[in-house]
């Protein structure tokens, strides 16, 4: 049973440890979401595994249209889609498609990091713990905490933070870094769009 005191683990570990291809994966899936241990990812495994054990029980009925299982199954792709974890003319099978990269990405760290707020995940990780960020007016220093569909846009610098100054080097180094990125998608662009006018051009010789 346990100690009261000492919750049992919400996640499960890995049922082999010495697995080279998941641990190579696992380290990736770390260094590209700037994860402090593996313990989060197994923890966004467990959830997506929870998620879709109740996806899979619910199609395996005969019948969902009705009774409770439609109202088990209306409740969680509303669960899902407030989440932000799938579309709001998703389907059940839509969920068996999710991923932990999924998962991850709903983590209040990484959509500070898409929402332009920081330079990489891992400084996305700095500034939430050292109390930079809020949603709405709730200041938030859990970077895993899961970001909802509604709490998307409310995601911003906090009121007392020095980030909010245009000059601050944090925030001139992620328009440098924005900066680079779309000369570096026009440079990717260009060939292609060279190749089509000579092609057009030599089409006009003819």
């Amino acid at each position: 049973m346990g100690h009261p005191k000492f919750a049992r683990p919400k996640y499960d570990t890995p049922p082999h440890p010495w697995k080279a291809d998941r641990i190579e994966e696992e380290h990736a899936m770390r260094a590209n979401h700037g994860l402090k241990n593996m313990t989060e990812i197994w923890k966004a495994k467990s959830k997506l595994r929870r998620i879709r054990g109740q996806a899979m029980k619910l199609i395996g009925r005969v019948d969902t249209s009705e009774g409770h299982f439609a109202r088990e199954k209306e409740d969680l792709l509303l669960s899902l889609n407030r989440r932000g974890l799938i579309t709001s003319d998703a389907i059940l099978d839509d969920i068996l498609s999710l991923t932990v990269e999924d998962i991850l990405n709903r983590r209040l760290q990484a959509q500070v990091y898409y929402k332009g707020l920081a330079c990489s995940m891992k400084q996305a990780r700095q500034i939430v713990t050292h109390g930079q960020i809020c949603i709405g007016d709730q200041k938030v220093t859990i970077p895993s905490y899961h970001v909802t569909r509604d709490e998307e846009e409310e995601i911003r610098y906090h009121p007392n933070s020095a980030l909010n100054d245009e000059n601050h080097i944090i925030r001139q180094t992620i328009l440098g870094v924005r900066e680079s990125a779309e000369y570096a998608e026009e440079e990717e662009e260009s060939p292609v769009a060279d190749e089509a006018a000579k092609e057009t051009t030599s089409g006009g010789d003819d």
